[in-house]
């Protein structure tokens, strides 16, 4: 009778294990499986604020995330090269354009993409040329709040 008490427990617990898991997993917003879709890159001379894992909109829908950010130099500046991966079925003219937005006034950042009206299609590795950077508010407010701007 105890081994079948202990054997309904260890079964529960298992069970209760896989829950918290699942429940990880779904409200972290982790992708574990996912490996469709396509990933695209952007160059921005200022992404302050944008995490990895951001979500990347159009018109106000998620169409993806931020895969990666990193820094690249070149012998004559120095850019945030940001990876987008995309879900699979997008389509993007090779005109779209890549802005760093803020949902609300302190939210957090996002990319926002503006699709242009070429017919060339991007295809997965390639580069969004056009980029809007991050607005930083607190330099801004700054040039206002002590003379800066005439």
């Amino acid at each position: 009778m105890d081994s079948k008490r202990s054997a309904a427990v260890g079964v529960f617990v298992l069970i209760g294990l896989l829950c918290v898991a699942y429940m990880t997993i779904r409200l972290g917003k982790m992708e574990v499986f996912s490996d469709e879709g396509f990933e695209l890159k952007a160059s921005f001379t200022n992404v302050s604020g944008l995490r990895v894992g951001a979500d990347v909109e159009m018109s106000g829908v998620p169409v993806g995330k931020v895969a990666s950010i990193e820094l690249q130099r070149t012998e004559t500046s120095t850019t945030a090269l940001v990876s987008l991966r995309f879900e699979k079925d997008l389509q993007l003219p090779d005109d779209t354009i890549a802005s760093v937005r803020t949902a609300g006034l302190i939210g957090d950042k996002f990319i926002d993409i503006a699709p242009g009206g070429s017919m060339d299609i991007l295809q997965a590795g390639d580069t969004i040329v056009d980029t809007e950077p991050a607005l930083d508010l607190g330099s801004l407010i700054g040039k206002y709040a002590f003379g800066g701007v005439k």
